[in-house]
């Protein structure tokens, strides 16, 4: 805040600039300066990656202790799109470790406030409204393929009919493409309210333009993240330890790389 003969005028910030020369080898930078992050200060990332771990583990039990075994599938490929949001205390470390900063708790957990504008916990709120869509959509799915099965929904062996393969297919479809879309509208926008004072759309529309002009690597970074979360999963979550703070960290990195402060006009 500036004072001119006492009015307070707010100072905006600069705009921003996106590069349109994203390369695979970025990928690979950021992937190595992710890990170096990780190994510097592993704590923040365990800690993190323990909450997403422990809340997976805790729905794979109620599911099945509700008699809900059905919603396993949907629970499972949708609870990658919470990851982006659970590693915003990441975008801090990294961003903190680049500028050479002070990391500690308070200032890691602060972060999920950003810049108390609540531009990130409106973001939270686009998260859990697309998980609980998601969630919706592929029970409807669910019901629209097996409700004439004649084979229970809490039997494996429902993957096995026609149906049931026909259900996962359609749903991997729909899913993917909504994993897609969401993944578009978070993969610069949740660093980049980390890293500055901007409101949520304007983020969005900055990582919109980032898949608009890097759309084949920025899409095989998606592809990677997808990849390496799914089998992380597989050892009953165990492997997002060490997964999900590296994806993490790499993904501030590459935000870094796209997403830079412009001339003021």
């Amino acid at each position: 805040m500036v004072t001119t003969t006492g009015i307070d005028q707010h100072v905006e910030p600069p705009p921003v600039e996106v590069a349109s020369d994203l390369r695979l080898g970025d990928l690979g930078g950021a992937l190595a300066a992710g890990f170096a992050d990780f190994r510097a200060h592993p704590i923040y990332g365990l800690f993190f990656a323990a909450i997403y771990v422990g809340t997976g583990i805790f729905l794979y039990f109620a599911l099945v202790e509700w008699g809900q075994a059905e919603w396993l599938i949907p629970a499972t490929a949708g609870f990658p799109l919470i990851a982006p949001f659970t590693a915003v205390g990441l975008y801090e470390v990294s961003r903190r470790r680049e500028a050479g900063l002070p990391i500690g708790w308070g200032a890691v957990l602060g972060a999920l406030k950003g810049h108390g504008d609540q531009q990130i916990m409106l973001m939270g709120g686009i998260v859990f409204v697309a998980f609980s869509f998601w969630m919706i959509v592929a029970h409807g799915i669910f019901a629209i393929f097996m409700a004439e099965s004649g084979v229970g929904s809490e039997s494996i062996e429902m993957l096995a009919t026609d149906a049931g393969l026909a259900m996962l297919a359609v749903g991997s479809i729909v899913g993917g493409l909504m994993a897609l879309a969401f993944y578009a509208i978070t993969v610069m926008s949740l660093p980049m309210l980390v890293d500055r004072e901007t409101d949520f759309l304007s983020a969005i529309f900055a990582s919109l333009k980032a898949i608009r002009d890097n759309r084949f690597v920025l899409l095989v970074w998606a592809a990677i993240i997808a990849i390496a979360l799914f089998v992380a999963m597989v050892p009953a979550f165990l492997g997002l330890l060490v997964v999900l703070p590296v994806l993490g960290h790499a993904t501030w990195h590459l935000y870094r790389r796209t997403v830079t402060a412009g001339a003021a006009s």
